[in-house]
């Protein structure tokens, strides 16, 4: 049976004896990037280039401490401060990235990683090509850029109004196409007067008025005659 005395570590303590290690030499990655593109002659597909992410797998933000443990082999990093945090409160120490164990003892810091924060400071995503050097994706400025909507007009060129100044006080007719043309041929016609009795027409006797046809036929057409529509 044996009693050990032991003293919690805070994880600023932590992150300081990591950087007191020291970082790893950007040649040992730059290798590992040459390897994992070296085509090989017996498979028929070919990784020509390698896209990592310069976001931390834990907390999605941007690396400030680039590591990763011994046994990784893949590029992806995830970032020291955080990894240490989140072991101070839960210890289970195992990659974000391949899910193997990841001891504190065995977490680097990457150096090429470090070189590439430090230089391309407004990307968040690197490609490596065959030689082994990292080429920046989109920056932010340039995602923004694309993303503003331009329609064709520069924006610092004066705008000018070919019509004149003018134009604001002009009067403009207004011609309303909805409306239908046949609307016009639907108006009523016109109605021309009903012509009054002629004086000259002799009035009717006691004897005419009582049967049921006139004695004049004339004065009948007159009586029966209606109020014809103008016909344009």
């Amino acid at each position: 049976m044996a009693v050990y005395l032991v003293r919690q570590q805070s994880s600023a303590v932590l992150l300081q004896r990591l950087r007191a290690k020291g970082i790893r030499n950007p040649d040992h990655s730059r290798a590992l990037i040459k390897e994992k593109l070296t085509a090989d002659p017996e498979s028929e597909i070919a990784t020509t280039c390698l896209r990592v992410s310069l976001l931390c797998p834990l907390g999605k933000m941007r690396l400030t401490i680039p590591c990763r443990a011994l046994a990784c082999s893949h590029l992806q990093c995830f970032d020291a401060t955080l990894y240490i945090q989140m072991n101070e409160k839960k210890p289970t120490w195992v990659c974000p990235v391949c899910d193997k164990k990841a001891p504190y003892e065995h977490i680097v810091i990457d150096g090429l990683f470090m070189e590439i924060l430090n230089r391309y400071s407004d990307c968040d995503e690197i490609q490596f090509k065959e030689d082994g050097n990292p080429h920046p994706m989109n920056s932010k400025r340039e995602v923004q850029e694309v993303s503003a909507p331009s329609n064709g007009v520069d924006s610092n060129s004066p705008q000018t109004n070919p019509r004149g100044s003018n134009d604001n006080n002009k009067t403009v007719d207004v011609i309303d196409l909805t409306l239908d043309i046949s609307s016009e041929d639907d108006e009523p016609p016109l109605k021309r007067p009903c012509p009054s009795l002629s004086p000259a027409v002799p009035r009717l006797s006691a004897s005419e008025q009582g049967s049921t046809e006139p004695t004049h036929p004339g004065l009948y057409q007159q009586r029966l005659h209606l109020c014809s529509p103008v016909i344009p």
